[in-house]
């Protein structure tokens, strides 16, 4: 599940540097290695980086990646990242900053370590799918690590214009996931037997795995009213000479 627009608003071409900050799962971070960046996923959780640098193994193995592309793992802290000024072509955030209080420190972070001219793609819950996920069940936020703040869009690009980068493109993705939150928050998130719970998730897969033009048409068209995330691009300013 892709949630950054790679083949458009944030174009990652080969022997680019990409850092994916809270990189998670790795999604994000595969996708920009079958493009041919050099890729850096930051993680907290040590569990995930290790699930990540092994897919990363196996994707040399099968041959998905290109020539002077590589993919590295990094344990860290977002809000005081181990990397030198003016590091990165491409920055990726994605559904992190609603976890972490410090956010202005962590938007400040990735402003440091983007090249001038570099590209950042962010993406939080939008505001209305994620205040009835809020209202329908405590333990979807009320754990450790969990959501701490629901973002109203203006807010988030007001913060990150604040760190220095400049907004040119938002959009929002990801709506049939929307369906599935409130179902999960309705029945207990941690209830992943619940018969409607497990259809739904298997039409997710499927869809991902699939991506059959009558899912992803639905999607695009619904995305604008019901995508369950919002996602801004941003630049770096290029240096003053």
């Amino acid at each position: 599940m892709i949630t950054m627009d790679f083949d458009g608003a944030f174009p990652v071409q080969p022997g680019m540097s990409l850092l994916d900050v809270g990189a998670g799962q790795g999604r994000h971070s595969f996708e920009a290695l079958r493009r041919g960046a050099v890729v850096t996923a930051f993680d907290m959780n040590e569990s995930d980086l290790a699930d990540i640098k092994g897919m990363f193994g196996a994707m040399e193995l099968e041959g998905e990646v290109p020539d002077g592309a590589s993919g590295s793992v990094l344990h860290g802290d977002a809000r005081s990242m181990p990397f030198e000024d003016a590091t990165f072509d491409r920055v990726i955030a994605s559904e992190i900053l609603e976890h972490i209080h410090e956010d202005d420190t962590v938007m400040a972070e990735i402003f440091r370590v983007v090249k001038p001219g570099g590209l950042v793609a962010v993406s939080v819950p939008r505001r209305w799918p994620e205040r009835i996920c809020w209202q329908l069940s405590d333990a979807y936020h009320e754990v450790e690590g969990g959501h701490i703040r629901i973002y109203r869009a203006s807010e988030l690009v007001a913060k990150l214009s604040r760190a220095g980068l400049q907004p040119y493109k938002q959009h929002h993705a990801h709506a049939l996931h929307s369906p599935y939150w409130w179902l999960k928050c309705a029945v207990g998130t941690d209830n992943n037997d619940n018969p409607a719970v497990r259809a739904y998730h298997r039409l997710l897969v499927w869809d991902m795995m699939q991506a059959p033009f009558a899912t992803r048409f639905t999607e695009t068209a619904l995305n604008p009213v019901a995508g369950k995330s919002f996602v801004v691009y941003l630049r770096k300013p290029e240096a003053n000479v």
